[in-house]
């Protein structure tokens, strides 16, 4: 059996009290799908900056699972013969 390896990269940039999140998935053919996500802290909330890292990483990830879930079922609606769910995996 062939192992195939998939990476992916979290990208997190600060500015203030925001931190956003770019997840990209690179495939063993160098396909690359993107998700990106977003925190911003409540100015009542003392500042730790690794929950909005966190936060934000979750989200992009969230993002990105939901892209490929789309990607999934377009794959499967163009290589069947009948109408899919769209949740027929």
């Amino acid at each position: 059996m062939k192992a195939k390896e998939w990476n992916v990269r979290i990208l997190l940039t600060e500015d203030g009290d925001d931190t956003a999140a770019r997840a990209a998935l690179t495939t063993d053919d160098d396909t690359v799908i993107t998700g990106n996500g977003r925190a911003r802290r409540n100015p009542s909330d003392p500042a730790v900056p690794e929950i909005g890292d966190e936060l934000a990483a979750a989200r992009a990830l969230a993002d990105l699972a939901e892209r490929l879930a789309v990607i999934t079922q377009r794959d499967i609606a163009s290589s069947a013969d009948f109408p899919t769910s769209s949740r027929s995996w």
